[in-house]
């Protein structure tokens, strides 16, 4: 007779320790025939606890892993995420992947998130096909410019909208998204915007253009910027906006969470050359690191030269590997010279990750070595949208 299994008190749990194992054996491998094993068990695990919606014992087998093998942590975020954006358990015969087509947008007013006309999402039907997808693809778009706020939230739902939107694409149509009860936008000066369209082909063949012998990742990119922005800029009114190149969905995610940060300092540079009617050499920036157990993020403050009031203020995250060994603030300098500064002030001390008490906004770094609330001045406050603040 089979003897009750106790949980462990503060053991990981069944899901979790299948994952974990499976995932270690899979960065232990030493070739290929038994990489194949393990992929095709980490898989079909993958694709059932995707399906039972096992949220808390994915990030439970992740977190696990990032703490003790890194290999295996790699393996199974990436399973993970090919798993969830591919639904792959979902379609027989055919490859499925969920698609981010990242827009980078600022305004001096609020970046809206919006339905897509049937005529524009038509003409972005013809360009994806041109300029993105291979030949043999179907192709599905949903009618919606989603916010950061507005996808969805976790593994288990990216591998269901998935596979709505890829049932749509095996059938060459186009998701209309009911918006009711959809989360409120959070308001920045600089926000993205997300197009989420998906792909089917025959299994085997090219999804992309650059996967075909006469593309390149680098032409898609371009005309994608070119023939789709002109497509999307009119939806965003009062946006400047840039557009990432369209991938599989957590690639996608991610390349717009890199190109987002230098992109957001450079619209804060043109936002306060507009609002403060200064020219950029007119301002300085201060650079500095800020850490919680470790460091989180860099904080740049920006100030008008000669005046001590911080004005504005951009968060730049780490990102992926990242740490304290990392030339960020080389890299943030470098953008804030092309945007033409020359008084950039590095402070090296660690400063606490410090919010505002009423309002929950940063506090940025100062030329004096404090942090304080970014505030415009009060005859510019008066004329600004309050998510400015």
């Amino acid at each position: 007779m089979k003897r009750t299994r106790i949980k462990r008190r503060g053991g990981l749990g069944r899901i979790a320790e299948q994952l974990t194992w499976l995932a270690n054996g899979l960065a232990e491998s030493s070739s290929r025939i038994e990489d194949s094993y393990w992929e095709q068990q980490l898989s079909a695990a993958l694709d059932e606890h995707l399906e039972n919606n096992e949220e808390e014992a994915l990030n439970i087998a992740l977190d696990h892993l990032y703490s003790t093998e890194a290999r295996a942590y790699d393996e199974l975020a990436d399973f993970i995420e090919s798993r969830a954006e591919c639904a792959t358990g979902a379609f027989a015969d055919h490859d499925v992947v969920l698609i981010a087509a990242p827009i980078l947008a600022w305004s001096r007013y609020r970046i809206p998130a919006v339905a897509v006309p049937s005529a524009v999402l038509a003409n972005l039907r013809v360009h994806f096909q041109a300029h993105v997808l291979a030949q043999d693809a179907r192709l599905a778009v949903a009618n919606f410019l989603f916010s950061p706020d507005q996808l969805p939230q976790g593994y288990c739902a990216t591998a269901e909208f998935a596979k709505m939107l890829g049932n749509a694409a095996m059938n060459d149509s186009d998701l209309r998204i009911d918006t009711e009860g959809m989360p409120d936008t959070a308001q920045f000066l600089s926000d993205t915007r997300y197009l989420l369209a998906a792909a089917a082909v025959p299994r085997g063949k090219p999804v992309f253009r650059w996967q075909e012998r006469d593309g390149s990742r680098d032409s898609a990119r371009e005309q994608w910027r070119i023939q789709g922005g002109a497509c999307l800029a009119p939806l965003l009114p009062g946006c400047a906006v840039d557009l990432v190149l369209p991938e599989p969905y957590f690639a996608a995610s991610r390349a717009a969470d890199k190109d987002s940060r230098p992109y957001s300092v450079r619209a804060s540079v043109a936002y306060l050359g507009t609002a403060l009617e200064v020219p950029a050499s007119n301002l300085r920036a201060v650079i500095a690191p800020f850490w919680d157990r470790e460091l989180e993020e860099y904080r740049i403050g920006f100030s008008v030269r000669g005046g001590e009031q911080v004005v504005h203020g951009v968060v730049w995250p780490l990102l992926g590997a990242e740490d304290d060994s990392t030339d960020i603030p080389g890299q943030i300098e470098a953008v804030l010279r092309e945007c033409g500064l020359t008084d950039v002030i590095h402070l090296d001390h660690q400063f606490p990750l410090e919010y505002c008490d009423d309002c929950g906004a940063p506090m940025y770094p100062s030329a004096e070595g404090e942090t304080v609330h970014a505030e415009m001045p009060e005859e510019q406050m008066e004329q600004m949208p309050r998510h400015l603040h």
